[in-house]
């Protein structure tokens, strides 16, 4: 990454605030790496920190396909779903994919995180600034995108991914999970958005989705948006589709 990436940049208004594990000491130019270097050159430095145009941090990381993972960042869940979910991202790195996930240090997202890291992948942590605060950024984050809240978030994630798959989860997942499932609906993507029901975790929403459905409150069949799986294999015969 040594490059000269400026002309990438230059002309672009919207940008995220990154974060490169090889860079040292942004304010004074030591330790930089070339985007930093001419973000510093050209005076664009802020709280030692980098503001860099997303999209072109993904189109580095992208030699396959781009997975954002949604799940908890609880750790007091069934065990079972840690060796899953170790189980997904030791493939992911296997299959040469990237890792596009919400960058924290606990539950699955942590555990996701280090099986993709510790076999060889790569890992891209899309983070609000109030979790990096908080100090709960995952060491496993190769590339670390700071953004300014959810919304910010969910949005980088669905442009800059090619598939989704929500892990068992809580409030935070499940409004991924719809937000990507409901952009799918109005065409703002085409893209495979997988509910992995590890032990019929999700079963409930399931039949809640059955029944909304049933009562025509949806003018599309969810299941055109939403795929459900119950096996890592099925996950696989998916993404394999392309």
């Amino acid at each position: 990454m040594e490059k000269n990436y400026g002309k990438f940049y230059e002309n672009y208004g919207e940008m995220f605030i990154v974060r490169h594990k090889n860079s040292v000491s942004r304010a004074s130019g030591r330790g930089l790496c070339g985007i930093d270097k001419w973000f510093v050159a050209n005076g664009l430095n802020k709280s030692c920190r980098i503001i860099l145009v997303f999209s072109q941090i993904f189109c580095i990381f992208a030699d396959n396909m781009k997975i954002g993972v949604f799940c908890s960042a609880n750790q007091q869940i069934d065990h079972d779903f840690f060796e899953l979910t170790k189980a997904l991202g030791q493939w992911i790195a296997q299959e040469g994919h990237t890792l596009v996930y919400g960058g924290v240090n606990c539950g699955l997202m942590e555990c996701v995180a280090k099986a993709v890291h510790e076999s060889g992948g790569r890992v891209i942590g899309i983070i609000p600034e109030i979790v990096a605060k908080e100090g709960r950024i995952s060491q496993y984050v190769d590339v670390e995108i700071l953004c300014d809240n959810l919304n910010d978030r969910k949005q980088l994630m669905m442009d800059q991914s090619d598939a989704f798959i929500a892990l068992p989860g809580g409030i935070g997942t499940l409004d991924e999970l719809f937000t990507m499932a409901a952009s799918a609906t109005m065409d703002f993507h085409d893209k495979k958005v997988i509910l992995y029901n590890m032990k019929g975790f999700w079963d409930g929403l399931v039949v809640m989705l059955d029944d909304l459905h049933t009562k025509k409150v949806t003018r599309k069949q969810w299941r055109n948006y939403i795929q459900v799986v119950s096996s890592f294999d099925e996950i696989t015969s998916l993404l394999a589709q392309g």
